[in-house]
C-alpha cells in the first residue's frame, strides 16, 4: 500500500478522498490551513491510525517541501486551491498565487523529493463556454474566468514537469461536484447544496437565468474514487481526463427532483443571469474509463438522497 499526501485534506473533495484512501488501506498525510476546509470534515479520517494531519499553508515558504521530504509519499493529490470562479474575478492576484504559483510549488516539491505521481484537481472551467458538446479532452480550451485560466496553466506546469523530470501527472477535470459536506453557507458551494439548503429551511431556491442551463453533476463519492485510482493504480501514464457522468441536467429539472423531497416546497424564483456563468456543460467520460478504469456509478437520485440524508456528516 502507498503513502499519499493530500493537500486541501479538510475540504469537501479532500476529506472524501482521504476517507476512501484510508478505506483502501493506504496511509494518508493531510495538509490544510482551514481557509475553506472544516475540521469536522476529518472526523472519520481522524479515527484511523493511518491518517496524520498537519495544519499549514502549502504556499508558505518551504512548508510543503519539508513535509514531502519528511513523509516520503508515493503520490501527492493536490486539491488545495482558491475554489471560487467569482472570487477569482474579484481577486485575480489571490487566484494566481493559490492556483498557479501554488501548483508550481507542488510540482517542485514532487521533483525535489522523487514523488512518483501527482494528481491535480483541475476543472471543466478550462473549456469555458464551449460551442460543441459533449466536451472531450481534445475540445478547445477557452477559459472565461481567471479561475479557469489558472487551472489550465496549472495543467501545463504539471505535465511539463512530469515529462521533464520523470514522474506521472494526472489532471482531473472535475465537472459539477455535489454531495455530503458541501457547506451550503459557503460562497463557494455548488448549486445543489445551496438549493437543498433553501428548500430544507422552507425558502424558495433562486435560479440565476431561465433555469434551462445544464450541468454534468457528479457525486463527490465518485470524484474521490477517481482520485484514489489515479493516485494508486499501477502503470499510469501522464494525462488529462474529464471526471464526469456524461449526463446533462437542467437546473429546472434539478429543482423539480429536489422539490419532490420536501412537502410544500415553494417554487423557485428567477433572477438575472450572472455574466460569468457558462450556459451548458457536459463532459465525455471515455478517457477516464480507457486510461485508468474509472466510470461514475452514483446516480443523481442516489447521490441527492445521500446528501439530503446526512448533508454534513457522511
Amino acid at each position: 500500500m502507498s503513502t499519499v499526501l493530500v493537500t486541501g485534506a479538510a475540504g469537501f473533495i479532500g476529506s472524501h478522498t482521504c476517507d476512501q484512501l484510508l478505506a483502501a488501506g493506504h496511509s494518508v498525510v493531510g495538509l490544510d490551513n482551514f481557509r475553506t476546509g472544516r475540521k469536522s470534515n476529518l472526523a472519520l479520517a481522524g479515527k484511523n491510525p493511518a491518517f496524520r494531519f498537519v495544519e499549514g499553508d502549502f504556499t508558505a515558504g518551504a512548508a510543503l517541501d519539508e513535509l514531502v521530504a519528511a513523509s516520503k509519499p508515493e503520490a501527492i493529490i493536490h486539491l488545495a486551491a482558491l475554489v471560487s470562479v467569482q472570487e477569482s474575478i474579484q481577486n485575480p492576484e489571490l487566484n494566481f498565487r493559490l492556483n498557479v504559483v501554488g501548483t508550481q510549488i507542488v510540482a517542485e516539491a514532487a521533483r525535489r523529493n522523487g514523488v512518483g505521481r501527482v494528481v491535480f484537481a483541475s476543472s471543466a472551467a478550462v473549456y469555458g463556454d464551449a460551442r460543441q458538446l459533449p466536451l472531450s479532452e481534445k475540445s478547445e480550451t477557452r477559459p472565461i474566468s481567471p479561475y479557469g485560466a489558472a487551472k489550465l496553466a496549472s495543467e501545463a506546469i504539471l505535465l511539463g514537469h512530469a515529462a521533464a523530470f520523470g514522474f506521472t501527472a494526472r489532471c482531473q477535470r472535475y465537472f459539477n461536484v455535489y454531495g455530503p459536506r458541501q457547506d451550503p453557507k459557503s460562497p463557494y458551494s455548488g448549486v445543489i447544496s445551496i438549493f437543498a439548503d433553501r428548500l430544507r429551511t422552507g425558502g424558495a431556491p433562486k435560479i440565476f437565468g431561465d433555469g434551462e442551463q445544464t450541468r454534468d453533476f457528479i457525486s463527490v463519492r465518485d470524484v474521490a474514487r477517481a482520485n484514489v485510482i489515479a493516485a494508486t493504480a499501477a502503470g499510469l501514464a501522464s494525462g488529462v481526463a474529464n471526471i464526469c457522468t456524461g449526463e446533462a441536467t437542467s437546473l429546472n429539472r434539478l429543482i423539480e427532483v429536489l422539490r419532490g423531497q420536501f412537502a410544500k416546497a415553494p417554487a423557485p424564483v428567477y433572477a438575472e443571469a450572472k455574466a460569468s456563468d457558462i450556459r451548458h456543460s457536459l463532459g465525455l467520460p471515455a478517457a477516464a474509463k480507457n486510461e485508468f478504469g474509472f466510470a461514475a456509478n452514483v446516480s443523481l437520485q442516489d447521490g441527492l438522497a445521500a446528501m439530503l440524508a446526512a448533508p454534513d456528516q457522511v
